[in-house]
């Protein structure tokens, strides 16, 4: 068994990134309007300067080489190709995205429609970044 092949990783997953950050972006006009009631009402700020978007971009771009890298590990076990790339997709959303959310909805900090709402965006967001980072990724 080889190692990973780090150049297609991290091509994957760049790629597999820059897909989230702009399904990210593109998604949030769906909930924008729940959103900054909830942080309105927590006395929080919702102002996206420069800094915020770049912080976001690099969030994206690591759950993008997380996925890729998930990927990358599995490929063995699983086999190549798409049903990896799903299975990985849905572990990352599990052990990442969703507990965010259940954390989320714990504190109150936002509703539970606008969480599932935006919890069925990343499922499939991140499910689509994997199987695009799977797409890319060969081993060495």
């Amino acid at each position: 068994m080889g190692g990973i092949n780090v150049k297609r990783w991290i091509v994957g997953g760049v790629v597999a990134g820059l897909f989230i950050f702009i399904v990210e972006g593109v998604a949030s006009t769906l909930y924008v309007k729940d959103m900054e009631a909830a942080m309105t009402a927590h006395n929080l700020a919702m102002a996206m300067g420069a800094g915020q978007v770049v912080l976001a971009l690099v969030l994206s771009l690591v759950s993008g080489l997380m996925a890729a890298f998930l990927y990358a590990v599995a490929r063995p076990r699983f086999g190549p190709g798409p049903r990896t790339a799903v299975i990985m997709g849905v572990a990352l959303f599990v052990g990442s995205y969703l507990l965010t959310f259940l954390g989320y909805r714990m504190m109150g900090l936002f509703p539970g429609a606008m969480l599932v709402l935006w919890g069925i965006i990343s499922l499939v967001e991140i499910v689509l970044a994997t199987l695009i980072a799977g797409a890319i990724y060969r081993e060495g």
